[in-house]
């Protein structure tokens, strides 16, 4: 996920122009092109909200021919045959449709998804990239969502265009 300093991954009209946002951090490491194709090769499939979906299409569809799960209620179409509607409880899912078939699920948006794969504790590993902007309102990534989580640091990484990215592991048990 990414969200600004002060937690939002959408502004208050919705737009994520702000993700744009840019500065100078010297010390920080440089994101190559091959390092996101690197990152993007170990993903066998994503699952996304319905409004993150709409925004992708929106905005020229990242995903390529990975396989994509939207969790809605809507009912949506789709002409991409990587493309498959659920509507239903996460945990069956996850656990009966999605750990079967993929090694390497990232779910990349939405945060009412997210809060809710955090909730039935179904999320791994949690990894935000903070862009250097305050937005001031809109759709926080984190809004009450009820439950204590423990998580462990596994990496920090500051980038030259100032975006600090913390992977955390989910504590399972704690």
């Amino acid at each position: 996920m990414v969200s600004s300093l002060d937690g939002f991954i959408a502004g208050k009209d919705g737009s994520i122009d702000w993700m744009q946002a840019k500065d100078t951090y010297e010390k920080g490491i440089s994101l190559t092109e091959e390092d996101i194709a690197a990152f993007l090769d170990r993903i066998d499939c994503y699952v996304m909200g319905a409004r993150t979906y709409e925004q992708a299409l929106e905005l020229g569809w990242p995903y390529g021919d990975v396989p994509v799960v939207v969790v809605t209620r809507r009912n949506l179409k789709t002409d991409r045959t990587t493309v498959e509607f659920y509507s239903g409880d996460l945990d069956q899912l996850v656990q009966d449709y999605l750990k079967p078939k993929y090694r390497n699920i990232w779910m990349v948006g939405g945060a009412a998804l997210a809060k809710a794969f955090i909730q039935a504790k179904l999320a791994d590993e949690i990894v935000i990239s903070i862009m250097p902007v305050i937005v001031g309102g809109g759709t926080l990534f984190f809004d009450f969502i009820g439950i204590e989580q423990a998580l462990h640091l596994l990496d920090v990484k500051a980038y030259k265009d100032g975006m600090v990215e913390l992977s955390y592991a989910v504590r399972k048990g704690d």
